[in-house]
């Protein structure tokens, strides 16, 4: 059967010459993009239809559920259109995805592993084929990150090998290719895009996020930004489907959350805005929540310095006044009104479920009211933080990229929130790729959770600790069935669902900032090798970070490689499908 290849997004690396000054770019991008067409393309016809009933058994796999039909048919049909295989190869991988064949993923993977070009260049090929085909609508939905992540899994790639061909995915669509051979020509070309820039502008434009132009004009100059971003050059090869795909891809002109800022108060929320904690872009995106502040912790981005779950990574700011007066009612009632001698005791008391039959301490009680206050303040603000989150990632503030969320205490009920208002909405899916909450103060009931299946593509995470008393203690006037889940398990049986019994690392409800890389490393979340990122002269974080660090840790400390498998697996619900 012949086959007439597609014109790809990414071909227009391999057919235009560079500027001197790009070739080491333009060679390090054509050796791992040059295969975009090569692998789906050129297996056999035995090799492209195992390749498509893997993806099939997949997304079996992944999303038996019902309300996943279309995605699946929308993912099948970009893979069979991607590798030019007829209507009658479409029609079998969907029955295999509907459970109507093979159920078993080893064939077809025996199979692929025989094609040439597989064996010459391995099965990483696949998977950033794979990801190339479902980029060049310009979207980068969740689920399919998620099966992307499957398939190498299934194919035992690296996953860190597919990140990095998704970071020279990115720097393809951010660099100009183009060898402008006629000086004049450039420079009539730039004069004609700075004047269809300014033509809009005059109808009203903001500068964010270090010279990028956002248009009051409900994105109407955006084709225009994006050109000065990419470069005439490679606007011109890409052609406005491409221009298209780098703004929907990466927000409005690519400003992506670093643009968003709350222009006015909404309703209670007085401050809601985004900090990068790393630098440059990725087509993944983390958003990290802190659930409090004290007088010698007062930088949002100081508990996550080590997290490296993506590659473009911020923290949401969000009422800081409230959170540090949260934060300075813990540290009293810790230091001053109960002893270490009294929350010990009140750890076992936790521990051994004694607590219907023991009455708080007298001291705690009296002091009670330094902390009830503050409290009652943070939780409602989290959960109207968590709503307006929801709002945000709704309208793509961060373009048609995955998002991972992750926080601990007021930080989690604030994702709770988020994913409890998304899951009202429509067109919710394919947001949200995985989710982490830690000792979070809010309902472990099952029918609450059960919603956010619809939200979250891949990881449901719930972090506890059984014997945190003062989670208790700040619950304690709630009615003694209500169950909360920083103190237990979520009895969900879901391939989402993940529990891990943290009783082991933390001592009580602090330790969720004080020990946050331990516990990160715990259930498996990648953090960096080292404190590199917090030593001055290091890029990955801003430098203003620096003075918010406390002295004893200005150091480079060695930890542990990143880790993809919990340490606590014994802990956590099983999930042989993802």
């Amino acid at each position: 059967m012949s086959k007439t290849p597609k014109e790809s997004l990414f071909s227009f690396f391999r057919r235009r010459d560079s500027s001197p000054e790009d070739h080491d770019c333009k060679k390090e991008l054509d050796n791992r993009l040059a295969g975009e067409q090569a692998t789906g393309r050129q297996l056999s016809d035995a090799g492209q239809f195992a390749y498509a009933g893997l993806c099939g058994i997949a997304l079996l796999q992944l999303y038996p559920e019902e309300e996943y039909e279309d995605y699946k048919k929308e993912c099948i049909n970009n893979v069979v259109r991607h590798i030019n295989q007829c209507d009658q190869v479409r029609s079998s991988v969907q029955a295999i995805m509907n459970g109507r064949g093979h159920d078993c993923e080893k064939p077809f993977i025996q199979v692929i592993s025989e094609e040439e070009i597989i064996k010459r260049e391995g099965c990483k090929l696949l998977v950033n084929d794979f990801i190339a085909a479902n980029l060049q609508n310009g979207s980068y939905d969740a689920r399919t990150r998620i099966l992307a992540k499957h398939l190498a899994r299934l194919l035992n790639v690296d996953w860190e090998e597919a990140e990095d061909f998704e970071q020279l995915v990115v720097k393809a669509l951010q660099t100009d290719q183009h060898e402008m051979t006629e000086e004049e020509h450039a420079l009539k070309k730039k004069k004609q895009l700075k004047a269809k820039i300014k033509r809009y502008a005059l109808i009203g434009v903001a500068t964010v996020g270090g010279g990028t132009l956002i248009g009051l004009t409900g994105g109407l100059a955006a084709p225009f930004i994006a050109g000065a971003v990419l470069g005439s050059g490679a606007a011109a090869a890409l052609g406005t489907a491409g221009i298209a795909v780098f703004g929907t891809l990466f927000g409005v002109a690519g400003a992506g959350l670093t643009g968003y800022k709350m222009k006015k108060r909404i309703g209670d929320i007085e401050e809601f805005e985004f900090q990068p904690i790393t630098s440059g872009q990725h087509l993944a995106v983390t958003i990290a929540i802190s659930g409090w502040l004290t007088d010698s912790i007062q930088d949002f981005r100081y508990p996550w310095r080590n997290l490296s779950i993506s590659r473009e990574q911020f923290v949401l700011k969000y009422e800081s006044k409230y959170l540090h007066q949260m934060g300075q009612a813990i540290d009293y009632l810790l230091s001053f009104a109960v002893s270490a001698a009294a929350q010990e005791a009140l750890q076992y008391t936790i521990l051994s479920s004694l607590l219907a039959a023991i009455a708080w301490p007298a001291t705690l009680l009296s002091a009670a009211s330094i902390i009830d206050n503050p409290w009652g303040v943070c939780t409602q603000r989290s959960a109207a933080v968590g709503r307006h989150l929801a709002e945000v990632l709704l309208s793509r503030q961060q373009g048609r990229r995955p998002i991972s969320l992750i926080g601990f205490s007021l930080g989690a009920r604030v994702i709770f929130f988020c994913l409890q208002e998304m899951s009202r909405r429509k067109n919710c899916e394919g947001i949200i790729e995985d989710v982490v909450l830690l000792g979070a103060p809010v309902t472990a009931s099952k029918k609450e959770w059960t919603s956010f299946r619809k939200v979250v593509a891949g990881r449901i995470v719930n972090g506890f600790c059984r014997k945190d008393w003062l989670l208790k203690f700040l619950y304690r006037t709630t009615n003694i069935q209500y169950s909360i889940a920083g103190l237990e398990r979520i009895d969900l049986q879901d391939r989402r669902m993940h529990n891990f019994d943290l009783t082991e690392i933390v001592n009580g409800h602090m330790d969720y900032m004080n020990k946050m890389d331990e516990i990160l490393q715990s259930i498996g979340i990648p953090c960096k090798r080292s404190f590199q990122a917090i030593i001055p002269g290091s890029t990955s974080l801003p430098a203003d970070l620096e003075s918010s660090v406390p002295q004893r840790i200005k150091r480079t400390a060695s930890l542990p490689s990143p880790c993809y498998k919990s340490n606590l697996n014994n802990n956590v619900t099983d999930d042989k499908n993802s």
